[in-house]
């Protein structure tokens, strides 16, 4: 019987997993078999996310963290292997958008251009290097998974401080690919469309924003966190076994028209 998509018995790490994209994702891997753990930075969602996911039956754990601190990072991810045993995929999901101030990119502080690059590519960076090592050392492979953006491909006006970051992430993920093959460690990254999520409420709930953008979407519809869960199982299961170094774009067809 073909199972490649049972994912008993491994172990997910999903940053920014409390909600949107990296929710989906966890919920799906978890009704497939995988134990999950998340972190995130609020800790009233982390414990209703927590709740959500246990209700699978999988074991589950939450922690605190803040991904653009690094010792955080190797502290957390430590608390993970403690708790969990082991990570065989980890999804560096977290992120935050630009704040709408700026008119212009001329107009951009410093201040703000690192603040988004601090969480955006220097978490993925210190989440990766965790996960990296950990899998290197146990050996048996595993998955390294970034949630980078269509923003990274297409042109993001007053945004190009998180667009820097997100097409970082696809060159980030080929990098790994290559390195990491012969350990068996594949690597992988998704690129989102317009997604309905926190982090996007304010746009999507603009009425002039959603007048232009929607009726560009083929499919007529805002994504949901849900929409991640099937290409999460698959980087995180045997199905995807020879698959590395590769970027999936699940927008409902926005950049084809």
């Amino acid at each position: 019987m073909y199972k490649p998509f049972d994912l008993t018995g491994k172990v997910a790490l999903v940053t920014g997993g409390n909600s949107g994209i990296g929710l989906g994702m966890a919920m799906a891997m978890a009704e497939a078999g995988a134990d999950i753990a998340i972190w995130g930075t609020n800790a009233a969602k982390n414990a209703a996310a927590e709740k959500r996911l246990a209700a699978t039956g999988r074991k589950v754990s939450a922690l605190l963290c803040d991904v653009s601190d690094e010792k955080a990072v190797d502290a957390a991810f430590a608390e993970t292997l403690k708790i969990m045993g082991r990570v065989d995929g980890c999804f560096a999901n977290a992120g935050v958008s630009g704040r709408a101030g700026a008119k212009s990119f001329t107009e951009m502080s410093s201040e703000e251009w690192h603040r988004v690059l601090e969480v955006n590519l220097d978490g993925a960076f210190y989440t990766f290097r965790a996960a990296a090592r950990h899998m290197v050392e146990r050996g048996g492979g595993g998955a390294l998974v970034g949630t980078a953006s269509l923003a990274a491909i297409e042109g993001a006006p007053r945004s190009e401080h998180y667009a820097a970051t997100k097409g970082a992430i696809i060159s980030m993920i080929r990098a790994l690919a290559v390195e990491f093959a012969r350990y068996g460690v594949r690597a992988n990254s998704i690129l989102p469309g317009w997604i309905e999520t926190d982090m996007t409420a304010n746009a999507i709930g603009n009425e002039k924003f959603a007048g232009n953008v929607l009726p560009r979407i083929p499919m007529r519809r805002w994504g949901t966190g849900e929409d991640f869960g099937g290409i999460a199982v698959y980087l995180m299961s045997p199905a995807s076994a020879y698959h590395t170094g590769d970027t999936f774009l699940i927008d409902g067809g926005y950049a084809l028209f």
